[in-house]
């Protein structure tokens, strides 16, 4: 590869992890909030069943993220972004309880009650999440390279739903498993909203697929990279 080539895929090897890191931490920020995704009204456990937190709408970008990067850069590297991930999540968690601790001005449009309101459950929801996403995301990379050994390169779209189904449904059961132990989320809401997150997660997998192939059609058109070829960026 020319050196032109390799630094421009380190670059964009570079934005994608940003773009990763991003989704990630903001998805452990904005949880708290709840919304219908679709305007049926279905109770299921005493929850509606497509009620879900705002954190699941970011999240399914990192699964997507990581499956382009494990067929592009190859698993080190996917990898190497989901433990930067997870870095910048208890980075992320020790600005916000630094910031709990500093009391807030008699002037200022956020008072401590409103802040800890926000925030105040967020070192332990994102220790959940973290627990449950550091599972998922190796999970998520490990079934990837599986099913492409597995089938020498081949079907794409099989590696890309195999994992992401495992890894999203490994992912929802922990997080809110642990988001219930310490009572952030009550237990009669744990079942309808593990149903309302999984099937979210597994639709959002399903339509990312066509995405999926773009990208790596792109990569492989501008890298000419061979079926099954990775880019080295060491």
């Amino acid at each position: 590869m020319l050196a032109k080539d390799k630094k421009l895929a380190q670059n964009i090897y570079l934005y994608l992890a940003a773009l990763f890191i991003t989704s990630l931490v903001v998805s452990n920020l904005i949880f708290q909030k709840f919304f219908y995704w679709y305007p049926v009204d279905i109770t299921i456990f005493d929850t509606k069943l497509f009620e879900i937190s705002v954190g699941l709408l970011p999240y399914p970008i990192t699964f997507l993220i990581t499956d382009l990067i494990s067929e592009i850069y190859g698993k080190k590297n996917a990898n190497r972004v989901v433990t930067a991930g997870i870095f910048a999540s208890f980075f992320s968690l020790l600005i916000v309880y630094v910031s709990a601790a500093v009391p807030a001005t008699s002037w200022s449009g956020v008072s401590d009650a409103m802040f800890n309101t926000v925030f105040g459950n967020t070192v332990l929801a994102v220790f959940a999440s973290m627990m449950a996403y550091l599972f998922a995301q190796y999970v998520d990379i490990h079934v990837y390279h599986f099913w492409k050994k597995m089938t020498d390169g081949k079907h794409l779209w099989l590696r890309n739903n195999f994992s992401t189904f495992t890894s999203q449904i490994i992912d929802t059961g922990t997080v809110l498993l642990l988001l219930c132990s310490f009572n952030i989320i009550a237990w009669d809401k744990f079942l309808g909203l593990l149903i309302s997150g999984v099937i979210f997660k597994i639709m959002i997998a399903a339509l990312d697929t066509p995405l999926l192939y773009l990208g790596v059609y792109i990569f492989k058109q501008r890298f000419k990279l061979k079926r099954g070829e990775e880019i080295d960026i060491s």
